[in-house]
């Protein structure tokens, strides 16, 4: 049987899962009487929990209006870290987790002041998760859980955002989605004055106020923010950009890659291009070399470079030739 301080605990947790518990439920699950259940139940209504009883056949127990429970000490950074670290949980590869991530993410709400509870909802609904990061020799970037938040309550409310990207002009842009992949979070909106669709990584923006207008919503045709934001990550998102020719059919390449790692174009039935990227020069030739085909680079100078780099380095490598 559990003491008193862990029972009443785990009577608390089972109570903020939605529904209503029957006496006898809790007693079995608690391992003790329902007359124990009863008195645990006053102990926590003592301690300013709402704890409202139904009466009936189907009576029972249920965690009453979430407004009055005791706020969760957390400030807003602290709240919406928790939630940024429950929603990268969606893409790792730790099976089994998904149900439990769900449950903490629902409790976490449930105790959250009100304003607190509208942020971490607003940046749970508003974000997708892409495919599982393929790897990378430079540091992931830094997640600012404000920013974060100011997204996707923008997205929630349809207003528009004002940002500087890459230190460049300001532009302004109606969010619709927050994506997070390969340890990075980008956000697909559409510009005010172009109308295009683009994605913007989120730690290349840096908000500027006031804000933009409200705006009437018109979504991303076929909805799919994510396999927006992988093609265009391909062609715009990377630090290192490039387009290798490969010897062989779009067909052939699109087997051999990770479906994250670059968009493959046709040029004939034996030639394609693979329009590719990444955060280093040394990630862009790992991934090329592992295709296993042979392939052309011309550009960018500085991957042509590195790369004439590393076949020096491999032929320096083997041993020297027997003279015949």
């Amino acid at each position: 049987m559990l003491e008193t301080s862990g029972r009443l605990l785990a009577l608390l947790g089972l109570l903020q899962t939605p529904g209503t518990w029957a006496g006898a439920d809790l007693a079995a699950r608690l391992g003790v009487g329902e007359r124990t259940v009863r008195k645990d139940v006053e102990r926590l209504r003592k301690l300013g929990y709402p704890i409202d009883t139904i009466r009936g056949p189907a009576g029972g127990y249920r965690l009453g209006d979430h407004g009055r429970l005791p706020p969760l000490l957390l400030d807003d950074d602290e709240a919406v870290a928790v939630a940024v670290g429950l929603q990268a949980a969606a893409v790792t590869a730790v099976r089994g987790v998904e149900q439990a991530r769900v449950q903490a993410l629902a409790k976490l709400e449930h105790v959250l002041p009100a304003r607190l509870r509208r942020r971490v909802r607003a940046l749970h609904d508003s974000t997708s998760t892409g495919p599982v990061n393929t790897g990378t020799n430079v540091d992931d970037p830094p997640v600012d859980p404000d920013l974060l938040a100011d997204l996707a309550v923008a997205i929630r409310d349809h207003a528009g955002v004002r940002f500087s990207y890459r230190d460049g002009e300001p532009v302004e842009v109606e969010p619709y989605r927050l994506v997070s992949w390969q340890q990075r979070w980008y956000l697909v909106g559409r510009e005010r004055r172009s109308r295009e669709w683009h994605s913007y990584r989120a730690d290349w923006m840096r908000l500027r106020l006031p804000g933009g207008a409200r705006f009437l919503p018109q979504p991303l045709e076929g909805g799919d923010y994510t396999a927006f934001v992988l093609r265009q990550v391909a062609f715009t998102g990377w630090s290192v950009h490039a387009r290798i020719e490969v010897d062989a059919p779009a067909a052939e390449v699109l087997a051999r890659i990770n479906p994250t790692v670059g968009v493959v174009e046709t040029v004939d039935d034996t030639h394609s291009v693979l329009v590719t990227g990444g955060d280093s020069l040394e990630i862009v030739a790992v991934w090329v070399g592992m295709l296993g085909l042979d392939f052309h680079v011309t550009d960018p100078p500085e991957l042509v470079e590195h790369i004439r780099t590393l076949a020096e380095r491999y032929t320096r490598a083997l041993p020297a030739a027997a003279d015949g």
